[in-house]
């Protein structure tokens, strides 16, 4: 978790640099090693790389070049221009050379720590598919007898984990420190926000990409944000996945099209394939790569090996495809309110799910202190009968339901819970319900409301 201080405008810390502490650390721990090192740092697109990196140099030496896709060319100009600068050798500026092999080789970096950060690096791949195999002869021939800290960063998520880490990349083998930066987790979000409910509801839309939570004003309703930053053409959001995709894709246009049918409930590769038209071996390839770029989640039901259902993972890309996607032709004449009406028509079936998801997510980060022990956590369902979560653990088995609701009677579900007919196990079964609140608690579960969740987040 960040340390931030509260303020009542997340848009006022946000814009500003959030702390991520154990990045700082894991960058600052490689920086102290004086010796050669090559970092790869990668995350999508709006994660935060640029500003964590930007906070890491800010008490080193080092040179930060965000390069471009115009040309190799330019790019060697951007890298001489910011070499000559920090080492304060005019001749480096001066260097003719038509290729970034020739300009490190003739770089005298001295003895003297030095960090060099090249940012958006598959922007080099695209101009030139050959880069990778220049930079490893530059980091064996020319940087591994140096003190430079070399940091690769990129915001593709494919190219950057098969092509540059990948066992077919020409620096697989070498020494190579290796971060993916993640969006912030719900327990940041609340640590913002000090409200658990508002804190949910923004983590439902907005997710954890700090880009995305910058333009959020906590003193304007949840609606208006909607209204403001994601519902307004022209507005920071309105086209934000369209460009995520085509950024990432080359394809765009049919992980657009199975996006769009995920948000709408076709969820089975079975409706699918019915629904986009294509074979279930193609299909099958596109859903795997959203889920390696952690757009999708593939949920298999407890007990079963195949199958199952797919989901969009990321909260701002579900929400988008579910109520703005559709929806665009009237969002482009400016009639937003017909989408906002949606939306809060259907806003507490859809906030359910997102709850339920975020109550597995928070089980997986052992948040519940008395059901720490459940480590493999899932859900369940056959027919018509479904559990939220289901978890195994110290041959204990924990059934779970999520209720996005005012007033729940906790031995109702529980009686439900009990009645479950379909799921085998033969050593001891615990309970756990979680809800907004509740008008009747149970010994026979352990029960966790909003105010429950946040006593924990506060410690």
């Amino acid at each position: 978790m960040v340390n931030v201080k509260y303020c009542k405008n997340i848009r006022l810390i946000m814009i500003q640099f959030v702390d991520r502490e154990r990045e700082l650390e894991y960058l600052n721990e490689v920086w102290e090693e004086n010796v050669f090192q090559l970092v790869i740092l990668y995350g999508r697109r709006r994660v935060g790389k640029t500003e964590l990196l930007k906070k890491f140099l800010e008490d080193k030496k080092g040179a930060y070049i965000l390069l471009t896709n115009e040309s190799m060319r330019e790019n060697i100009n951007y890298i001489k221009n910011a070499l000559a600068d920090v080492l304060q050798e005019e001749y480096v500026r001066r260097l003719e050379v038509e290729n970034l092999y020739d300009l490190f080789k003739l770089v005298k970096f001295g003895e003297e720590r030095l960090v060099i950060i090249l940012d958006e690096f598959p922007f080099l791949m695209e101009i030139n598919p050959g880069i990778l195999a220049t930079f490893q002869k530059i980091v064996d021939e020319i940087l591994s007898k140096t003190n430079v800290m070399l940091i690769l960063c990129g915001s593709s998520l494919s190219m950057m984990e098969q092509d540059v880490i990948g066992y077919r990349s020409p620096l697989y083998g070498r020494r190579i420190n290796i971060w993916k930066v993640q969006p912030f987790d719900f327990r940041t979000i609340y640590s913002i926000t000090r409200d658990i409910e508002k804190a949910m509801e923004i983590y439902f839309i907005f997710g954890g990409i700090p880009y995305y939570l910058s333009f959020y004003d906590e003193s304007l309703s949840l609606g208006e944000n909607i209204r403001r930053n994601i519902l307004t053409k022209g507005r920071n959001l309105y086209d934000e996945p369209l460009i995520l995709l085509r950024e990432e894709f080359r394809e765009s246009r049919i992980y657009r099209l199975i996006l769009k049918y995920l948000a709408l409930g076709y969820r089975s590769l079975g409706k699918l394939c019915s629904v986009t038209g294509m074979d279930r071996g193609n299909l099958s390839k596109y859903l795997d790569t959203l889920r390696e770029t952690g757009i999708v989640e593939h949920i298999i039901p407890y007990g079963k090996r195949r199958g199952g259902i797919y989901e969009i993972s990321d909260p701002f890309m579900d929400f988008w495809f579910r109520f703005v996607y559709p929806h665009r032709a009237e969002l482009e004449m400016g009639n937003i309110d017909t989408t906002l009406n949606t939306f809060e028509k259907e806003k507490n079936i859809y906030f359910g799910h997102k709850f339920e998801r975020l109550m597995r997510e928070l089980l997986a980060m052992k948040f519940f202190p008395e059901i720490a022990e459940y480590d493999s956590i899932g859900k369940w369902w056959k027919g018509e009968e479904e559990v939220d979560i289901i978890a195994t653990g110290n041959n204990s088995m924990l059934l779970g339901e999520c209720k996005w609701s005012e007033g729940i009677d906790a031995e109702k579900i529980i009686r439900g819970m009990k009645n479950v007919r379909g799921i085998s196990w033969k050593g001891k079964i615990e309970y756990a319900i979680f809800a907004k609140s509740f008008k009747r608690r149970s010994q026979k579960a352990y029960i966790y409301d909003l105010k429950d969740i946040e006593n924990i987040l506060k410690g």
